[in-house]
């Protein structure tokens, strides 16, 4: 009888003591039998890590010295954690018990499969999907990420209509299933994201490797979401708009990336005007800083592919016009012919 591969499901933790004391348990109920449970700290305050092992000792516990944020953080966790797969698991979800089994099923059954993500349903009301990751993450032409079910702040019920997987652009950094071979091969996160589309850039640079990012709907988690930074914080606006530019630096070739920025700049300032137009000053003044962020570093080296290839799940249309132009709200709206 052969051995089931390891998984190491790694939460990372920054001062989330409520989160673990709720969900935790959900995670030591999985019924996977190969299995360690790790936490990871970024110099918690709170007493949580103190908490964790006091509770549970059969928990891994790897402490960094300071907070070193999403990224940074796991790149230094799992330095530390030897297995055939990592998990990538927010402290804010509740998983079911056998939410790992089909997950690595699906993606033992094909090499050429790097990253997969579970179905990411809302805690709050679980019949709904929730932002980061639904049922699989996409991006258009522009660089804008969606998911089916999700779409800007288009939020779908969950109905059973994306109950198949497939093959996506980008799986949710929220419940992240990574080979841990992929991992390395791809060098990890980039830590200038620091959090926010490291998740999006990871899964950008393996499909330029050639390999395959997977959504698994027989697998279902529920995010509370906005554990740390909630969805009006200027910071995260500032990350978002920040990190999106870097993202299509990196992985664009020269000349699409040159065109694709040059227009994002322009789409960049309507939404400056309309955060100023909802009295959103500080979400407003967040873009501008984004914007002189990035162009101070605009002219660093990347190591970017040096043409462009097709890539499943990209949207070849603008998501702008299709959602504020044409009132396409829903992902089953989008012309499917319009997908590469």
């Amino acid at each position: 009888m052969s051995i089931s591969p390891k998984v190491a499901v790694v939460i990372l933790n920054w001062n989330g003591i409520k989160h673990l004391q709720q969900f935790l348990p959900s995670v030591l109920a999985s019924t996977w039998q190969n299995i360690e449970i790790v936490l990871g700290d970024n110099a918690s305050t709170d007493g949580s890590v103190e908490w964790v092992k006091s509770r549970y000792p059969q928990i891994n516990v790897i402490q960094n010295d300071a907070n070193y944020g999403f990224t940074g953080g796991y790149n230094r966790v799992l330095q530390h954690v030897d297995a055939d797969y990592f998990v990538l698991l927010n402290s804010d979800i509740e998983v079911q018990p056998r939410w790992i089994e089909p997950v690595i099923s699906m993606m033992e059954s094909d090499d050429n499969i790097a990253a997969a993500a579970p179905k990411i349903l809302s805690y709050a009301n679980k019949s709904m999907f929730e932002h980061a990751g639904a049922a699989g993450g996409f991006i258009d032409s522009f660089g804008y990420p969606f998911c089916r079910g999700r779409m800007f702040y288009e939020i779908e019920e969950d109905k059973g209509q994306y109950d198949v997987s497939d093959e996506v652009f980008w799986a949710t950094g929220a419940a992240l299933f990574i080979k841990k071979k992929c991992w390395d091969e791809a060098g990890g996160f980039d830590e200038r994201f620091f959090a926010h589309m490291e998740e999006i850039d990871l899964c950008w640079r393996l499909k330029n490797m050639g390999y395959k990012i997977m959504y698994c709907a027989q697998s279902v988690v529920y995010h509370v979401g906005g554990g740390t930074l909630n969805t009006e914080n200027p910071f995260k606006t500032y990350l978002n708009f920040r990190n999106n530019l870097l993202l299509l630096k990196k992985n664009l070739p020269k000349g699409r990336a040159s065109f694709v920025i040059g227009t994002r700049f322009w789409l960049d300032l309507l939404a400056i005007f309309r955060f100023l137009s909802e009295g959103k000053r500080k979400d407003a003044w967040a873009v501008s800083k984004a914007h002189q962020n990035f162009v101070r570093h605009i002219f660093k080296k990347e190591d970017r592919p040096k043409a462009p290839r097709a890539l499943t799940g990209m949207y070849k249309g603008s998501l702008v016009a299709e959602f504020f132009v044409r009132k396409k709200r829903k992902f089953s709206d989008l012309d499917k012919g319009c997908f590469e």
